[in-house]
């Protein structure tokens, strides 16, 4: 389902809290100094990454795994090639630079022609060219600036001159949205500081903010001694402990780089810095745990599969649009004992619901033998296709997979958004049901793209389901990093009632019996959508 553009993005103040920063912004030009300078670029459609870096001939990391990484996660990636180095699983065997001059002339090619949302910075090995290129963003400013500080490669060779290091203090880091570096990379910014537990993780990014960055995630993959994968964001104010599963495989050639141009895929895409980090650190962990048991090379040091693609027959990972959590508006739920009852077949009751302006369906059929649900899936998915609405399926992921389908939503008592997410890969959406904030927090750490919070009314459709009422709602839509579609017992009589709360992240409203229990689906599907209209349009 389609996405319009981000909207112009606001200027916000440089000590804004990570929970508060929902986009990115234009470049600065010293620590804390921001002004505006509008970019005469046309506006594109899509998002747009252009990133700066070294070539990679293995294509594991550099250039190669930004282009993979922008592409497995929607947005277009353009490039500058800053050098070219020969390098394998082994380790690099060679580097040369790219003339300065011609960088200056890559960057202005692509800034003064294409519509860029978001830099990404990778290997810079050369004083010269970080100042080439704080000049081009100065001359063509971008709404966000991502610098990944590559120092050394995964295999310890060196890839910038120790000159390097001035510039990106005292020049670059003033102009950056986020600085990404890694224990190693953090420690050799810091003079040697060592690295070895969160807090001196939590120090470190500390010290990194005071050189002008709006942002600093210290990466802690490197920390040999921790059972996790943890990394550290900090905003000035807050710090965010991102905590994800440590992946035992060689193949980890080129993380630092892919981890980075995620982000700043997220971030052309709109998203909040806090919500671009997470999902790019699910990616990464998704795409590691799916490729631990490739072996490509003879080295220490393979590549991984950004797309999903290598191990199994061809995986279609979907029109990799971005999900949009407007679509959660009015979300039907289908029932397989109603449209029983009713004598509507699957592929009816959808059709209708659509054509009575449902946003987003789900097709949650407990009572149907596998065979049929997957053909009834897969018409439904041409029925969604065609409307441009999004099809989820409930639990079953694979059916979802053998569909096609656009994500999958899960309960607390099935497999985890985590899990859900390594099968399915990126570019689907997850949903997962709650009732608590603690349920919603993981939902969130697990990489879960919208929350179900319910029952909200009593209800009949779902067994031995508490009811939460308006304060449950309430709570977890608070404490929610994610947006809240409410379920339960809702209908023409209170839908109304619980869009006017007005609450932070919830986005609509999910209902089964209330269309699907009834004769003509069309048209309460429709009255219900004029009720959630009206009560929009008076916010």
């Amino acid at each position: 389902m389609s996405s319009a553009p981000p909207p112009p993005f606001l200027r916000l103040h440089p000590h804004s809290s990570i929970s508060s920063f929902s986009s990115p912004r234009l470049p600065h030009l010293s620590p804390r100094t921001r002004p505006w300078r509008l970019a005469a670029a046309r506006e594109m459609p899509w998002p747009h990454v252009l990133t700066v870096a070294g070539s990679d001939s293995s294509a594991g990391a550099g250039i190669q795994a930004d282009v993979k990484a922008c592409a497995a996660l929607g947005a277009y990636c353009s490039s500058v090639i800053t050098a070219v180095t020969a390098q394998n699983t082994a380790g690099v065997q060679g580097v040369h630079l790219v003339p300065e001059e011609l960088i200056r002339e890559q960057l202005k090619s692509v800034l003064s022609d294409m519509s860029v949302d978001v830099v990404k910075t990778g290997m810079l090995p050369s004083a010269g060219i970080i100042q080439i290129l704080c000049e081009s963003l100065r001359k063509f400013p971008v709404k966000a600036l991502v610098v990944d500080p590559v120092m050394v490669s995964t295999s310890g060779d060196s890839l910038s001159d120790p000159s390097t290091l001035t510039n990106y203090r005292d020049e670059l880091f003033a102009m950056a949205d986020i600085v990404t570096p890694n224990v190693k990379e953090a420690s050799k910014l810091l003079g040697g500081v060592s690295l070895h537990t969160i807090s001196d993780m939590r120090d470190a990014a500390e010290s990194i903010y005071k050189l002008g960055p709006r942002y600093v995630l210290v990466k802690g993959g490197d920390m040999p001694d921790s059972s996790e994968a943890i990394d550290v964001l900090y905003d000035g104010k807050e710090f965010v402990e991102l905590r994800g599963h440590r992946i035992k495989t060689r193949n980890t050639h080129g993380t630092g780089c892919t981890l980075a141009s995620s982000i700043a895929a997220e971030l052309a895409k709109g998203s909040s810095m806090l919500n671009a980090v997470q999902v790019a650190k699910n990616f990464v962990e998704s795409a590691l745990h799916h490729s631990k048991d490739l072996v490509i090379g003879n080295g220490p040091q393979g590549p991984f599969d950004h797309l999903f693609r290598l191990k199994r027959p061809p995986y279609n990972i979907g029109s990799q649009q971005r999900f949009n959590p407007d679509s959660l508006f009015l979300y039907a739920v289908t029932d397989s004992r109603m449209n029983k009852k009713w004598g509507h077949s699957i592929e009816d009751a959808v059709k209708a619901a659509i054509e009575g302006g449902a946003t987003i369906v789900q097709l949650r059929e407990k009572d149907i033998e596998s065979r049929a649900f997957l053909e009834a899936a897969k018409a439904c998915m041409e029925i969604c296709k065609s409307s441009g609405v999004s099809l989820l399926i409930n639990d079953r992921v694979d059916i979802a997979l053998a569909c096609n389908a656009d994500g999958v939503h899960v309960g607390q008592s099935d497999i985890s958004a985590r899990e859900v997410r390594e099968l399915l890969g990126p570019g689907k959406i997850i949903g997962v049901s709650c009732k608590t904030p603690a349920q919603a927090e993981q939902a969130w750490r697990d990489g879960a793209d919208y929350l179900g919070c319910g029952g909200v009314f009593p209800t009949t459709t779902k067994a031995n389901n508490p009811t939460l009422g308006f304060e449950g709602l309430k709570a977890v839509c608070l404490a929610s990093k994610l947006p809240v579609v409410a379920i339960g017992g809702i209908n023409t009589t209170n839908a109304g009632s619980v869009m006017e709360l007005r609450l932070p992240n919830l986005k609509g409203v999910a209902v089964v019996s209330a269309l699907f229990d009834r004769e003509c689906v069309s048209t309460e599907t429709r009255n219900l959508r004029s009720i959630l209209t009206s009560v929009r349009c008076l916010a």
